[in-house]
């Protein structure tokens, strides 16, 4: 299977954007890896407890390179510290963290890019890097008034 890169672009809340798209890949039943600076997956892991009322997100945060603990084995959504270990998810969500080295350990990458002019910066190296590499990248451009929950 090829790999498959999509950006999605200008994104106003980036957070509730990913929320949205975890909660979606899990009633999917697809496994996913998330890596975003410190701050932002902390931010991350509290927004999948409370954006929906009466539903949860099952998630798992941990530091890498460190084996990942026992119960990733039975949580779909793993929040990534550093690096990812050995044996991946197949799918890798990317909330501003640099492009992966290896982005072919992946089946699919989902970049979120926040309408904001860092973010789209760093957006727009990691979409070069991808290019760079051979890659096939798609892009998404946000919907205005796309809304939370």
């Amino acid at each position: 299977m090829a790999l498959k890169v999509e950006f999605h672009t200008g994104v106003a809340d980036e957070l509730a954007f990913a929320c949205r798209l975890l909660r979606k890949a899990y009633h999917q039943g697809a496994r996913v890896l998330v890596r975003a600076p410190s701050a932002r997956l902390a931010r991350l892991d509290r927004e999948l407890w409370t954006f929906a009322e009466r539903e949860f997100v099952p998630h798992l945060r941990f530091s890498a390179p460190a084996a990942p603990p026992a119960a990733a084995a039975r949580t779909p959504i793993w929040l990534v510290d550093g690096e990812w270990p050995e044996n991946p998810p197949p799918v890798l969500v990317n909330l501003g963290a640099e492009a992966p080295a290896q982005p072919q350990a992946f089946e699919r990458i989902i970049e979120i890019v926040a309408a904001d002019g860092d973010d789209e910066q760093r957006g727009r190296a990691r979409w070069r890097a991808y290019k760079a590499a051979g890659l096939d990248v798609q892009h998404h451009g946000a919907v205005a008034g796309a809304g939370r929950g």
